[in-house]
């Protein structure tokens, strides 16, 4: 078996089988081969595909390329992944609260890439937060805490790291059955019994169409239970920001004031609620989805999910006193400017791919990955859809370093809201669920 006779076969449609799958993926993460049979490989497969099996084969295969971690703990070890979005801080929410619930959580996460942006950042704002604090501190967090939230290691599924490089390079990046095997390759690495899936649709989310948001929830789906975990999956919207802020330090603002109750955003408690009671069921912890989420209200209404966040920054590395003292501990930007309605009427349309870029113009994301980020930067005070706004009134407010970066963003921002006489239909947080006897 070689590289030329695996890539030759997904050329002319035979698929993936495991040995092969293996095979390949043994290569990628030890070099043996190359960038350029890497890069034929992902076309072929971006062209032909691999159909179900072969996604379940190479999803197998690039986990097993690296550490499969494995658990002791008296409880079920279950994990949430989204496909990104704006504002979106669900993960520091959800996290806390299961492990309130009584679930494990290794929550391994990514950084923000383009528009959308990353859990890690946002932990890394913290002062002192270890979000790379290696597979051991892992271990002894989630056992002690019941969560950590930090990012994968070399070791947890190497030949995804590097096919995920040559699909950047090789046009491929849109093929499901490449996305549906990086994605959980890397979460099925972490060993987990259950994992809910949170799949975007809308302006600011990849799949911005609700077929391409079903096919790839559908191929998630059938390819995690395939490969042996647990899994289901929400179609959530992205039609705009998912919370009222949308930049590193400002969204873990927002989530404190969340878990501490001083200001709810509803939109994220929901969605939250939503996905752990999925996760819950995944877990056995609930009969149903309402059941789960019912016990994930009480722990966020409690203090319980704050108290446990707290401790998981304590464990690693953060302030002891962080949530006591959240306000005291993020950085702030110098420049704050606000953008106003250019005329009164209700808000009917959000750019919210758009935002995320105002958001990356400003610094607070990547264009590539070796970009330092400006986590104090971004927007607050999100209008949303339905919202009646008078004309002067703040659609946002531009968190920046300097005027310059203000302006610009002030008018990218305004140029994302549309404004209507009409009061225009709010769009539903859960678009859909696809559970395993959906793909069975």
């Amino acid at each position: 078996m070689d590289a030329r006779s695996i890539i030759a076969g997904v050329r002319d449609g035979q698929g993936l089988p495991a040995e092969a799958a293996a095979w390949f993926a043994a290569g990628l993460a030890s070099g043996a081969v190359s960038d350029a049979q890497a890069g034929a490989f992902a076309m072929a497969v971006f062209l032909k595909g691999i159909g179900a099996g072969g996604r379940v084969a190479l999803t197998r295969a690039m986990r097993d390329s690296g550490q499969v971690l494995d658990w002791d703990l008296p409880g079920p070890v279950i994990d949430k992944h989204s496909t990104g979005g704006i504002g979106d801080s669900v993960s520091l929410l959800l996290a806390p609260a299961l492990a309130a619930c009584g679930v494990y959580v290794p929550m391994i996460s990514g950084r923000g890439l383009g528009h959308t942006g990353g859990t890690l950042d946002k932990m890394e704002t913290i002062p002192g937060y270890r979000a790379l604090p290696g597979v051991e501190a892992l271990r002894k967090v989630v056992a002690e805490v019941g969560c950590a939230i930090v990012g994968a290691t070399d070791e947890i599924a190497p030949a995804d790291k590097r096919l995920y490089g040559i699909r950047d390079i090789s046009g491929t990046v849109e093929s499901i059955d490449l996305i549906t095997a990086s994605i959980l390759s890397k979460k099925l690495a972490a060993g987990l019994d259950g994992l809910v899936l949170d799949v975007k649709v809308g302006s600011g989310a990849f799949m911005a169409r609700m077929e391409d948001a079903e096919a790839l929830a559908r191929s998630l789906v059938a390819t995690a239970n395939g490969a042996g975990c647990r899994c289901s999956a929400l179609i959530t919207d992205m039609s705009q920001s998912l919370g009222h802020s949308a930049g590193n330090a400002l969204e873990v603002l927002e989530v404190m004031e969340t878990l501490t109750g001083s200001a709810v955003n509803e939109a994220l408690w929901d969605v939250t609620a939503a996905l752990g009671g999925e996760a819950l069921v995944l877990a056995g912890k609930a009969e149903t989805m309402d059941d789960g989420a019912a016990m994930i209200d009480h722990a966020l209404e409690t203090g319980r999910a704050a108290e446990v966040f707290g401790k998981m920054v304590a464990a690693l590395g953060g302030p002891l006193d962080f949530v006591e003292r959240y306000p005291d501990r993020l950085p702030s930007a110098p420049v704050l400017v606000p953008v106003t309605a250019p005329r009164a009427g209700f808000v009917t349309r959000v750019d919210a791919r758009a935002l995320g870029e105002a958001v990356v113009r400003l610094g607070g994301g990547r264009l590539v990955g070796t970009d330092r980020i400006i986590p104090s930067v971004g927007l607050s005070g999100l209008a949303v859809i339905g919202e009646e706004m008078d004309a002067g009134e703040p659609l946002a407010l531009v968190h920046a370093t300097t005027a310059d970066r203000a302006e610009a963003a002030v008018a990218a921002v305004r140029a994302a809201y549309g404004l209507s006489a009409e009061m225009p239909e709010e769009p539903p947080l859960i678009h859909g669920r696809i559970g395993p006897e959906d793909v069975a």
